[in-house]
């Protein structure tokens, strides 16, 4: 921090804050849905024995193959997977891996 904000970026009181118009909001809303259905989806494969790879492809194949959608998080900064599975002490942005299998009483942000 310098001067109370990060280098290269303006302080806070020279930033605005963007409203969203009904129609962008009516799309983010729709999205909210739309992984709602597929956490719904996923819930019930998150068990011990399972791997973080397994449960990243019934994501992308649910979005891809039921939702005809496109996931956002592939490529996006070069992430490589559909998802982001997270893993007891893992915070957020767990990379899936078929090495990473659960265990009973694992903790699991998806």
């Amino acid at each position: 921090l310098r001067d109370g904000h990060r280098a290269g970026r303006a302080p806070m009181s020279q930033r605005s804050i963007k409203i969203r118009s009904p129609e962008e909001v009516a799309k983010a809303r729709h999205a909210g849905h739309l992984i709602a259905e597929v956490l719904a989806m996923l819930k019930p494969h998150v068990v011990p024995g399972v791997t973080t790879e397994d449960l990243d492809r019934l994501c992308h194949d649910y979005i891809v193959d039921t939702l005809k959608c496109t996931p956002s998080n592939v490529g996006y900064h070069g992430y490589p997977k559909t998802a982001c599975i997270s893993p007891n002490h893992v915070v957020c942005h767990g990379i899936p891996s078929k090495d990473k299998k659960l265990k009973k009483g694992d903790i699991v942000n998806v």
